[in-house]
């Protein structure tokens, strides 16, 4: 577009010119969109900051009828918003990288937790297995069914005392494993 030409217009639309807008914008839009194009290799992204900033162009455009180049002005646009543009992507990476490394965290915490778990009890397993027989049969029927020491009593005919020194020394033993080995592997 000629200089002369492309004054008149900026001054038109300065003063709120729809038809001079519409001629500036049918002039420029399609090499402002091919710029950005070739920066963003993003189609959508690239029209969508095109049209953004013919929206301004509109919205300051008291302003940017005194400028000196157009093209130049709108090409200073263009590419703050591809720098706007990258800053973003940079920011959204390292957001998503952050999420996904605390999650990978939190799942690694489950996981060892879960793999302690399940050694925990396969200890208290064997320490039960290693109990006399009926030490064994005390704290199995206390602790894995659930029945009350009075109800063991009953059951195997012996005093509740019995059944809580039992239960007791039950505790003790798989104490003792578990100390054992978190010694053993320290």
């Amino acid at each position: 577009m000629k200089t002369n030409l492309e004054s008149t217009y900026l001054e038109a639309l300065g003063k709120g010119d729809h038809h001079a807008f519409d001629v500036l914008f049918t002039q420029y839009h399609p090499k402002v969109n091919s710029f950005l194009r070739g920066f963003i290799k993003d189609e959508e992204a690239a029209r969508d900051m095109a049209q953004d900033i013919f929206f301004k162009v509109w919205t300051n455009r008291e302003t940017i009828s005194k400028v000196d180049s157009f093209k130049n002005y709108l090409f200073r646009m263009a590419k703050n918003m591809i720098y706007d543009y990258y800053e973003r992507c940079v920011i959204k990476e390292k957001y998503n990288n952050k999420l996904s490394e605390h999650t990978q965290n939190q799942y690694t915490d489950i996981l060892e937790e879960e793999i302690f778990v399940n050694e925990l009890s396969l200890l208290i397993d064997i320490a039960i297995e290693k109990m006399p027989p009926q030490r064994k049969r005390i704290f199995v029927k206390s602790r894995k069914e659930g029945l009350s020491n009075e109800t063991i009593a009953q059951e195997l005919n012996i005093s509740k005392r019995t059944v809580e020194n039992h239960i007791t020394q039950a505790l003790n033993d798989i104490r003792k494993s578990i100390t054992t080995l978190i010694l053993f592997f320290l």
